[in-house]
């Protein structure tokens, strides 16, 4: 996948928004107000999910293309780099991320999510 893919993927997730909070260069990409994924565009190469703390682990010690995220909680946000990943997996540590800030929103908030109508 290239950075425009990932973008797009990361776009089909439902209520996903996207924006620069912190300056003009990395996009992140937020499903109720919370980051979910982050592309530094002057890394073109690099993506950084969320993910659950022991499966970070695990990703880090399968896969030399998956790192602790440099500026963020290495405990659950891992960065990655898209060209030495396989499409089916990189898709599915997106939807994992997604899924990780998902079931810590509210009952309310996830359900109107789930309903949500593109």
């Amino acid at each position: 996948m290239d950075i425009e893919s990932v973008r797009e993927y990361c776009l089909t997730k439902r209520a996903t928004t996207e924006e620069f909070p912190f300056d003009d260069t990395t996009l992140v990409f937020k499903v109720a107000g919370k980051m979910f994924a982050c592309m530094p565009l002057e890394k073109p190469d690099m993506l950084i999910l969320k993910c659950d703390a022991d499966y970070a682990l695990e990703l880090r010690e399968q896969y030399s293309a998956i790192e602790a995220a440099w500026h963020f909680n290495k405990k659950y946000w891992n960065q990655h780099r898209i060209s030495e990943l396989d499409e089916t997996l990189l898709k599915s540590l997106i939807d994992h991320s997604y899924d990780e800030v998902l079931k810590k929103l509210p009952r309310k908030t996830r359900e109107e999510i789930l309903n949500f109508e593109f």
